[in-house]
């Protein structure tokens, strides 16, 4: 039986857990397990998840570190542990504020078969979605992609999407190396997939889907003075795997 397991970051998300909604999701989806990552908050974060946890234990995970690791640290110590303890068939991760709601990323999964071996959502501003995005930030996020996409080579339109999925097989690859960048490393994820499979068949095994929905939240934990260091990092991926 094909099993889900989502793993999500928690940076200081106390305000921002929305208990119920990740509750109703685990008691009527008993095929998915959710593994919390609590990544050094400072706030309420940890009890929040420990309380959902104890109420459903058997598809509530978690794991918390003291210092705060980046939500790339974060993301890859709960998809290896994760790998590790449960084996699930396909993993993903979202945004611990469900920008992406759990339904959405599980319906995403679902395009996961023997020639796609990893698929994402993508904020596409169209009609019969409900794209929910600050003036700004879609514009800045519009031009950072661009950026991103001739780095790449690639014709993706947004690889910042919180959610993400993956086959085991293929997470087992990606996710066993840190990455660069605490922030862009869902560039690197890009590279990595073109570096394991090649680039002709690699962009084969990728599958961009468009958001039903996706609501700007606020409070990000990216700074803005990080767009300085942004292009910085961007760099130091693009030559590290410049032969790909």
């Amino acid at each position: 039986m094909q099993s889900n397991l989502i793993v999500i970051p928690c940076y200081n998300e106390s305000r921002r857990l929305d208990v119920a909604s990740y509750i109703n999701f685990v008691n009527t989806n008993k095929n998915v397990v959710l593994c919390f990552v609590n990544d050094g908050s400072s706030d309420g974060t940890l009890d929040t998840i420990t309380s959902m946890a104890n109420q459903n234990p058997q598809q509530i995970k978690f794991l918390t570190y003291e210092k705060n690791v980046g939500k790339a640290g974060a993301v890859q110590k709960g998809i290896l542990y994760s790998l590790d303890k449960f084996n699930p068939t396909y993993i993903s991760y979202i945004d611990a504020d469900l920008s992406v709601s759990l339904e959405e990323c599980i319906s995403i999964s679902q395009y996961l078969d023997d020639k796609i071996h990893f698929c994402f959502g993508s904020r596409i501003l169209r009609l019969g979605s409900d794209i929910q995005r600050k003036r700004y930030r879609f514009l800045i996020g519009r031009f950072v992609a661009t950026m991103i996409s001739i780095a790449l080579d690639l014709r993706v339109y947004d690889t910042q999407c919180g959610c993400k999925c993956f086959n085991n097989k293929l997470a087992k690859e990606i996710f066993h190396e840190e990455f660069i960048s605490k922030w862009l490393f869902d560039v690197e994820i890009f590279f990595r997939i073109l570096k394991i499979y090649g680039r002709q068949a690699g962009t084969k095994t990728m599958y961009e889907v468009p958001l039903k929905s996706w609501i700007d939240k606020g409070d990000s934990k990216v700074k803005m003075s990080y767009c300085f260091k942004l292009f910085i990092d961007l760099y130091s991926i693009k030559n590290k795997y410049r032969n790909v």
